[in-house]
């Protein structure tokens, strides 16, 4: 009777993504773009925005799988983009955008998909299915993502920024300085952490991909993993955007992308120097005015209240403390690079990474008090975090200037806030783990009388 309940609450789930995804559509043509599914839609024939995405999604996909089939899926996936890569070739077929690779992996996907309808029954057809979804969604939120942040910079045409950089005075302005560590690294230092901030996602499916390596021989998956935080943390996030617009010092005080255009491989964005107060980041803090809502351009994402970006890094970081050291290593590594990019690109201020710590700990919590059952000392945490949350929201905007004019109170409370919310959840972790008894020995026998 226990999985009657889940099915429907499954069944609900997947209706509202749908619906999701539709109005999400529906939102970004009436701007005259497409929308995530039209996105996605053409990724099985053209070339994807992002190949290393589609193949960390055939590699979650892959999870569910034996051996055998995981080298057959793999080949599969390899032999058709090689023969994307011919045909592109023999047609002179031009990559403005994207990778030249990926294709295969989301054909791969589909087939398993059709496979699971068609060649599956019972419990493995669910199975299955789970996998193409969890792949699939690994994908789809990349797309949604991408629309959402469209549809904050054309319906948010004034930002907060002012008031985020003045609150950032309580915090010595990190942002310029990490900025100007960044740009005194030249084209190797900046291109490194633009490597890492942009494959986020990868680095999340290595570490999902351990926790979910017995689902193959399982044959379930585990009540809680990290895919489920990160698809949480970007459903969330983006609502935030819309009640807290913010574009980022590089663009409110600097001169966009185009400040990185002499040392980036990468494409730029246009220059949006003529939006901002003035040429100031990274050399020149802010002075401390009274803040006030700017206009900026219909192009530049309002994306970084909270910082997603630390957000999914701290995510990593707390489901790889489980792994194998190199694995543990590897999360620390990119929660420290995370944080280093998000500052030293200019795309965020260190308010917006406190905000997305305190966010990732309070959905961390939730999920995971949702899978074991709820208790009193979850629901206070959520609650707790939750209210830490607004409350840094409410000060960045209506006390900026108050804790700009006192940098030596404001600062410590702000990081004693953050830092009361990770001490709780690490206190709760602690006592929600399984307390295992020391195997007991045997108690020696005498030695029968013969």
């Amino acid at each position: 009777m226990w999985r009657q309940p889940r099915a429907r609450l499954w069944a609900v789930a997947g209706v509202a993504a749908l619906g999701f995804l539709i109005a999400l559509e529906i939102a970004a043509r009436r701007y005259g773009l497409p929308g995530p599914i039209t996105n996605q839609v053409r990724e099985v024939i053209f070339a994807p925005k992002s190949g290393f995405l589609l193949y960390a999604g055939m590699a979650l996909m892959m999870v569910v799988l034996t051996w055998r089939q995981r080298f057959i899926a793999a080949g599969a996936a390899i032999g058709i983009d090689v023969a994307f890569l011919v045909v592109r070739w023999a047609v002179d077929a031009k990559l403005t955008d994207g990778h030249p690779f990926g294709n295969g992996a989301l054909w791969v996907i589909l087939g398993y998909a059709v496979i699971a309808v068609t060649r599956r029954t019972g419990q493995e057809r669910v199975l299955l299915l789970k996998g193409v979804g969890l792949g699939l969604l690994l994908v789809a939120g990349r797309k949604t993502g991408d629309t959402w942040l469209l549809i904050t910079s054309k319906t948010r045409p004034t930002v907060l920024d002012q008031y985020v950089a003045t609150a950032d005075h309580a915090l010595g302005n990190p942002s310029w300085l990490v900025g100007r560590i960044v740009t005194a690294t030249g084209p190797i230092g900046f291109n490194f952490l633009d490597i890492v901030y942009g494959q986020l996602a990868v680095a999340a499916v290595i570490v999902a991909l351990y926790q979910l390596r017995n689902v193959a021989v399982e044959r379930r998956f585990p009540g809680h993993h990290l895919v489920r935080t990160f698809l949480v943390i970007g459903l969330l996030g983006p609502a935030i955007y819309m009640i807290f617009p913010v574009v980022g010092p590089i663009f409110a005080y600097g001169t966009g992308a185009e400040h990185w255009a002499s040392v980036s491989l990468w494409s730029e964005t246009p220059p949006s120097e003529q939006w901002a107060v003035a040429n100031l980041w990274p050399e020149t803090p802010p002075p401390i005015n009274a803040p006030h809502h700017m206009p900026f351009d219909e192009i530049t994402p309002r994306n970084c209240m909270p910082s997603l970006h630390t957000a999914w890094a701290t995510a990593i970081f707390i489901h790889s403390r489980k792994g194998p050291r190199i694995l543990r290593f590897a999360g620390t590594f990119w929660l420290m690079a995370t944080l280093g990019a998000t500052l030293g690109f200019g795309y965020h201020y260190g308010a917006d990474l406190i905000a997305g710590v305190v966010f990732t700990l309070t959905i961390e919590a939730a999920l995971r008090s949702l899978d074991r059952g709820w208790d009193r000392s979850g629901t206070q945490l959520v609650a707790y975090g939750a209210t830490v949350f607004a409350a840094l929201l409410v000060s960045y905007r209506y006390l900026p200037l108050e804790m700009a004019k006192h940098p030596w109170v404001s600062g410590p409370l702000l990081m004693l806030a953050m830092t009361s919310v990770v001490y709780g959840y690490v206190r709760n972790i602690a006592l929600w783990q399984p307390r295992t008894a020391p195997a007991r020995q045997p108690e020696p026998q005498p030695e029968p009388v013969l």
